[in-house]
């Protein structure tokens, strides 16, 4: 299907959601960014900025009722699935007030009610959780989907091919999303991975396996809304390749022109996936610059307000150090 063809599909509103959360993920990250460049001890932050199309695209085809599980990388895959930015950003400032109560930082980003099963800084580890949960949504007959994502790193992972053998021995509703960013931290993906591409390993699992590209929101949409419909028809799990790229380091301390050149960034960013976007609805007539300068101003205004909320919320007492880590079994 052609890329004017995916356009005409998707209804107005669904163009200015896509549009705002990707800009949204864009916006906290570069603030994130800034924080930590300052000197806020947030731990490691692993920026998700260039890759925003993928969750939205992903996310896009997804229910409320659905669940996505993530990686270390994760902050852009919470926003597009729903999660608040001011307990998000609570979180990282290891507030009282954030999505984890301020225990969990950047790589542990939890909210169950819509559906955000957890980032999670295991390599790899998310695609056994949304096998978990599909397999409970098969189970009580819930109707429900899980997304996992995870990087071309962990797709070498025992426990990634582990999650998708029994996915597919049991047809459960699961979408393995790879987001192949080139890069394994500063390992090329051709070092790596001895197929061309990771999706064609899905043959070995009986599943189907594509390619798409990670820099337009519609392609990634088109492949996961299929995988969904299928998923749903209880036929099975399949694996989405979106080939993206990330514009920082691995992590804030690392250097990517260690191991990637100038001119290498410079072609990337030149298919910068939002600026796509804008262009091509601007083209085709289908929002207007008002629209998205409405968006873009909303959105840096939230994030304004998710700042002050975590500068001004209090730390967790010190009483609830040991509060939701333990469970305490019953004495019988």
């Amino acid at each position: 299907m052609a890329i004017s063809e995916r356009w005409a599909t998707l209804t107005r509103e669904r163009l200015l959601w896509m549009y705002d959360r990707m800009t949204l993920i864009r916006e906290f990250e570069e603030r994130l960014r800034q924080l930590v460049d300052a000197g806020m001890p947030v731990g490691a932050a692993h920026y998700y900025v260039g890759e925003e199309a993928v969750a939205v695209g992903v996310c896009a085809a997804l229910e409320p009722m659905d669940w996505i599980a993530s990686t270390h990388r994760g902050h852009g895959h919470c926003i597009a699935k729903g999660v608040d930015v001011r307990p998000m950003m609570a979180e990282l400032f290891g507030k009282v007030t954030g999505s984890n109560r301020g225990k969990g930082g950047s790589m542990h980003i939890t909210d169950v009610r819509v559906g955000m099963l957890g980032v999670n800084p295991i390599l790899g580890m998310g695609t056994t959780h949304a096998v978990g949960a599909a397999l409970s949504a098969k189970v009580r007959r819930t109707g429900q989907v899980a997304a996992a994502f995870f990087g071309d790193g962990a797709s070498n992972i025992g426990a990634v091919h582990e999650a998708m053998n029994l996915a597919a021995i049991w047809k459960l509703p699961v979408v393995f999303v790879c987001e192949n960013n080139g890069y394994a931290q500063s390992t090329p993906v051709e070092y790596a991975v001895a197929v061309q591409d990771i999706a064609d390993r899905a043959a070995g699992y009986a599943m189907p396996g594509v390619v798409v590209d990670g820099q337009d929101v519609f392609a990634v949409w088109e492949a996961t809304d299929a995988a969904v419909r299928r998923a749903r028809a209880g036929t099975g799990p399949s694996l989405i390749e979106c080939k993206t790229y990330r514009y920082y380091g691995h992590y804030h301390g690392d250097d990517p022109r260690r191991y990637r050149t100038a001119e290498e960034e410079e072609v990337a960013r030149a298919r910068d996936c939002i600026r796509r976007f804008r262009e091509g609805a601007l083209t085709r007539g289908l929002l207007g610059a008002d629209d998205l300068d409405a968006i873009d101003a909303r959105n840096r205004a939230l994030l304004d307000e998710a700042i002050a909320f975590a500068e001004v919320s209090p730390l967790p007492d010190p009483a609830e150090l040991c509060t939701d880590v333990y469970v305490t079994e019953p004495s019988e």
